[in-house]
């Protein structure tokens, strides 16, 4: 099982619309319930890339 990358900082970022907590988009979190371990790990890895991006 694949753990949610979710840090309890549940607040979109308006200009980017996306969590400053754990960088997924909306989308991103919506889907992540359903999502195959195989796209869990793309969200995960596109949200660590928003990361590395923003500092």
């Amino acid at each position: 099982m694949i753990e949610s990358p979710c840090i309890n900082i549940c607040k979109l970022d308006e200009a980017t619309g996306l969590c400053v907590g754990c960088m997924r988009s909306v989308d991103e979190i919506r889907s992540w319930r359903d999502a195959t371990p195989e796209q869990k790990l793309a969200i995960i890895e596109a949200a660590r890339q928003r990361g590395l991006q923003a500092a």
